[in-house]
Parts: structure tokens; sequence; C-alpha cells
């Protein structure tokens, strides 16, 4: 006999429930999603840096494009855009950034080993995913520089990894990879196809569509006096400074003999392998070439061997193609004012589209900057480039800061590898909704279920 009316309504009723929970996050999750920040480290392979920097090759590697590094061995790559589906799982993540290897020195000056690999991009369709890059390497016996686009350098082991219904962040974790044919090809052939590379590890944010999103603001309108400012003259409200004082230092301080920190205070920015000094004002005369800049925020250093340093009140001034960047320091509880830390060049500070900007201007450490460091280095030291941007018209924009997505600091050992919000670790924005439907479905299908059994049970009895 079936089960009374009344348990069946109750049924009914605890379904409903149910497909009202689970629908809406169903629909959410449906959506495509674009990729906007994050990004991607990689070692590319840390045996070949290695053999780069070791005695036979004798040579070395430098970052371009805002790359930065991470952890002992790691380059990270940097705002991410792309798209992401999460109802079938096809994703697609492009990386800013580069890094150049170069060894084995020639007698014209040259190298024999010289390749960049820029642009990195992460492709996930079918379950089968592959990491391309911008290639240029030179051939080892010809000396021809072959530069291609977006080389398939290396496939991904995807084994275990559901990249369906994930959110925001998506994030795989030490993905192997594998050098491919084309990508032994644009290695210049130092590896054979099927050479495992380092594993490669990825966060990056992604949004809804522009249509589901709450609707912005309208921007305010500039100030009048903003508004009034030509091109090049007078007085400026908006510039920045973008310097990551030295690679080597921040790895030292951060590393096991410095075992420290840094923190950024008073609107400081990090952009992996920068930091960014806002809120510049002060006078630029785009005729003469000439600026006087101040800016806001500090970075201070700390290491358990006593490292103690701050860098505050930032300042660039520009005159004759030569720059100089000047900061307040404090050590030991003494500040000395606008130290001039570095000299670069900056011939091309010149306005265009209402920005006069410098990027990567090569710095050079000061006599007065090596006493700001305890002279740990020497006056004339390459320090990390130095890049200016300053908005002389009111409608002009700064250049964006290298965007790392949220929860942008590397975990001290990363987990076995995973794809947007597992089951086990929700994503911030749609796991828990997503677990709390699935958890409150389980209960309502039991009670539902319940009801129906305990009705057969009943009418069981009564035939008894």
């Amino acid at each position: 006999m079936p089960p009374s009316r009344s348990a069946r309504a109750l049924a009914v009723a605890l379904l409903a429930v149910l497909l009202g929970a689970l629908l809406p996050v169903t629909a959410a999750q449906a959506a495509s999603r674009t990729v906007q920040g994050g990004r991607l480290d990689w070692g590319i392979k840390s045996s070949f840096q290695s053999y780069v920097t070791g005695p036979i090759a004798q040579g070395g590697w430098s970052l371009t494009g805002g790359a930065a590094t991470v952890g002992g061995s790691q380059f990270r790559f940097h705002s991410a855009t792309g798209s992401y589906d999460p109802a079938t799982g096809a994703f697609q993540a492009g990386f800013s950034g580069g890094v150049r290897f170069v060894g084995h020195r020639q007698d014209d000056g040259g190298n024999q080993l010289d390749l960049t690999i820029s642009r990195p991009t992460v492709r996930i369709s079918g379950g089968g995913g592959t990491l391309y890059a911008d290639m240029a390497s030179k051939d080892r016996e010809s000396g021809r520089v072959t530069t291609t686009a977006q080389v398939p350098l290396a496939t991904l082991g995807l084994s275990g990894i559901n990249m369906k219904g994930g959110s925001t962040p998506v994030a795989l974790d030490d993905v192997p990879a594998t050098l491919t044919s084309q990508g032994a090809g644009a290695f210049a052939g130092y590896y054979t196809a099927g050479t495992p590379l380092d594993t490669v590890s990825l966060s990056v944010d992604t949004k809804a569509p522009a249509a589901a999103e709450p609707s912005k603001s309208p921007a305010s309108s500039p100030s009048p006096s903003a508004a009034d400012k030509k091109e090049g003259v007078g007085r400026f409200e908006d510039a920045a400074v973008d310097w990551g004082v030295r690679r080597t230092f921040r790895e030292y301080v951060t590393g096991p003999i410095g075992r420290g920190e840094w923190a950024l205070a008073d609107g400081a920015q990090d952009g992996g392998a920068v930091f960014r000094f806002p809120r510049g004002e002060g006078t630029y005369d785009a005729g003469k070439r000439k600026l006087d800049a101040v800016f806001t925020g500090s970075v201070h250093f700390t290491g358990a061997d006593g490292l103690d340093l701050e860098l505050a009140g930032f300042a660039a001034r520009v005159a004759s193609g030569k720059g100089t960047l000047l900061a307040d320091v404090t050590t030991g509880g003494r500040t000395r004012q606008d130290v001039p830390l570095v000299t670069f060049p900056a011939k091309d500070l010149a306005p265009e589209d209402g920005l006069a900007v410098l990027t990567e201007a090569p710095a050079t450490l000061t006599a007065d900057g090596a006493k700001a460091f305890g002279s740990l280095y020497k006056a004339g030291t390459a320090m990390d480039p130095v890049s200016l941007a300053v908005a002389v018209d009111a409608k002009a924009e700064l250049p964006a800061l290298p965007d790392l997505g949220s929860a942008a600091e590397p975990s001290a050992a990363p987990a076995t590898k995973s794809a947007g919000p597992p089951a086990t670790q929700p994503a911030a924005e749609s796991g828990p909704r997503t677990s709390l439907a699935v958890g409150g479905g389980a209960v309502l299908i039991a009670a539902a279920a319940a009801v129906l059994y305990a009705a057969r049970r009943r009418r069981a009895a009564r035939n008894t």
C-alpha cells in the first residue's frame, strides 16, 4: 500500500526545500567566470638553475616584467587573466613576467646559453592540461636566436584533480609537469621530451559575469584644480614609485640566516617583486624633464640576526637625465632623513597620454645607501630597478601593480594538489555555501526517506 497523503505531502515539501537550496548554487556554478588576478609559482627546473649558476656554465638569471621569486627556487608570475567554466572545468589563465637564463660566456661578450621563458599560460580542458610560454632561445651550435610565442612547453599531470564546481580562488598545488617535444626544441635541446620539470602551483581569483555583479557607483569627478592641470606643467597629485630594494636582500631577510620578515605601512603596497610607495605629489617640468616628488608608505625589515631597518618618506628627484631615490632611514632607533639611496638613469621620463613613466631603470647604490644597509653592500652595487609613474593629466591612471590575487602568501608546506573548492577545504566564496547546501540536502533527503519508511512500516504493521 502507498504511504498516506500526509506523509507524501511532507516528503514532497522536504524535497521542494532541498531543490530550492541546491538550485541557486547550481545556477551560480554553471555561469562561466572571468579570471582576474592571481599568480603562478614555478621553478621551471631546479637542476637547470643550478647548472646555469654553477661552475660549468658560470652564468645567472634575471627577472623581467615584474616577475618575482618565492621560496628557495621558484619564480612567481603574476596578474592572471583568462576564463573558467565551473560547469565543464575548462580553465585558461595567462600570467605576466619572465625569467632569462644566461651562461657559458663567449669571447665576444655574448653567451652560448641564452634562454628566456615568459608569459606562462595554463590551459585545462577535458581532463588534460598544458603549460604554454613565450620562448626565446639561442641554438648552441649556430648561435641563431629563435623566438616563439606560446610554445606548448609542458604537459600537466592532472590525475585526481576535479576542476568542476570551483569558484574563487581556484588553486592548484604541486602539479607534475613534463617537457613536451616542442618544449624540448624551444629549450635549445638541453633536455629531451618527457623530462620531468618542476611542479607547478597557481592560485587565481575569478569574477562572476558582469550582469551578475552589483552595479558600481559612478566614478567621482576630478577636483576643479586637478581638471585644470595641463599635461607636463606644474604640480601633480598622483604618482607612485615602485622599488623592490634588492631581490637577494629580501631573500636574505626571509631565509635561514635572517629568519626575519618585512612589514609595509602607511599605504605602501606589495607587488611581489616590488614595493609601491603611492600618493606621490610634487612638481614636474616636462620641458626640462625635471621632477621633485614625495611619496607615502614605509617598509620595515627585521631579522633574528639583529637586522632592524625601516625605509620611509620616499622621495624622487630627477634632473639632467639622472634620478635619485631618497628615503628616511631608521636603524637602531636613530633616523636619518632624506638619505640618497640609489641613483638611476632618467632620460626617458617624458609625458605620453597624460603619464610620465619610467620603467625598470637600473639602480646603483650610493655611498650613503651603503651605510644605510650597514655596509652589507658596497657603493656601486646594482640594486633592484626603479619605476616611476606621474599622472600629469587628471584623467590618466597609473600603471597597475602586479596582481597576485587573494591569499598571496605561499604556504610553508604545499598541500596535496587540488582545484577549486574541495570538499574538505571549501573556497572562500562559494565553498561554504556549497557545503551547507549539500549538507542540508543530505539531511532533507534523509528526513524524506525516513518519513516514507515510517509510513510504509506502519502500513505493514497494520497488515501483519
